[in-house]
């Protein structure tokens, strides 16, 4: 297992504070929910006389997770903030997260925005719910307790990050750590059924998408989603999260980017096969993984702009 010296000064100021607060990224997926909440139930389970809180906008489709804590404003200045899965500080969901006494962030994205009294970054691991795990690991000696509900969010962060274990970030770790994971009692079948259960309009919305898509001679496909197709469908923008993959195993598709129109801006999700695409993401007020990113623009010529990147990017590695 990997040692630094931040997982013991992470292990140490959580053992000090009374009052912990745990932060995570705006429009969140499973790792974000199950390494913040997963983190909580750790803490909760092991030192009972602690007071611990989960903050952030809820997402319907992953409320099964948990239901986020309702905090005053004046609990902050005494707390201990942590902000999980979140690479910049303008994506962590609710800005109160730096009025507390003291920050730390956890992350495995890339280090684009240096943050926190303490930052603990591993580009290596999967996800944020593995790196949990592993301060679980580290943490056992110094009195740290994991039961079954913090075992099931963590392992619902991983198996969502690394996409069903099939991205290659899944690693030797990642699948020691998954295994240590379910010999806790919680229901994978259930957990997967949760995860992945598709509502039909989401499911005409993929069947639009394939019957639509087309692909270059550098091998980017892009797809455009306008409000007026999301009204169609009945959908909003964050309904749509799900269907971000639905190019990845189709022959000949290098690198995608889908489009989905709000209010006020277009969000922008890339996907690739091969070629980086965070530093693409990042020119657009975005981030990521270098195969999987997001960013955000705010009107159609910009979209253009970032296909030109997309097809400049997947004709450089050929």
């Amino acid at each position: 297992m990997q040692y630094t010296k931040e997982i013991q000064e992470i292990i140490n100021k959580i053992r000090e504070y009374q009052t912990i607060i745990i932060h995570r990224h705006v429009r969140p997926d499973p790792d974000a929910y199950g390494s913040q909440v997963g983190l909580a139930e750790i803490i909760k389970h092991s030192f009972a006389e602690k007071s611990v809180f989960v903050v952030g906008d809820e997402d319907i489709s992953l409320s099964f997770f948990a239901k986020m804590d309702e905090v005053e404003d004046e609990v902050y200045r005494d707390a201990l903030v942590i902000v999980c899965d979140t690479a910049n500080q303008a994506r962590i969901a609710d800005e109160r997260y730096s009025t507390g006494k003291e920050l730390i962030k956890i992350d495995h994205h890339p280090s684009v925005d240096p943050y926190g009294d303490i930052a603990w970054v591993n580009t290596e691991a999967s996800s944020t719910s593995e790196m949990i795990y592993e301060l679980f690991m580290h943490a056992k000696e110094s009195g740290f307790k994991c039961n079954d509900r913090a075992a099931s969010l963590l392992y619902a962060g991983i198996v969502g990050d690394t996409g069903r274990f099939l991205f290659p970030s899944s690693t030797e770790k990642t699948f020691l750590y998954a295994s240590d994971l379910v010999t806790y009692n919680f229901d994978r079948t259930a957990l997967y059924d949760s995860m992945y259960k598709t509502k039909m309009n989401v499911a005409r919305l993929k069947g639009y998408i394939l019957q639509n898509f087309h692909v270059s001679e550098s091998g980017v496909s892009s797809i455009k989603i306008t409000m007026e197709k999301l009204e169609e469908f009945g959908l909003t923008s964050s309904e749509t999260s799900s269907i971000v993959g639905i190019l990845g195993d189709i022959e000949g598709i290098r690198a995608w980017v889908i489009f989905v129109e709000e209010e006020d801006l277009i969000r922008v999700r890339l996907r690739s096969k091969g070629p980086v695409i965070n530093d693409i993401a990042a020119k657009y007020n975005g981030g990521g993984h270098p195969l999987a990113s997001g960013a955000t623009i705010y009107n159609w010529d910009e979209a253009e702009a970032v296909i030109k990147d997309l097809e400049e990017a997947c004709a450089n590695n050929q």
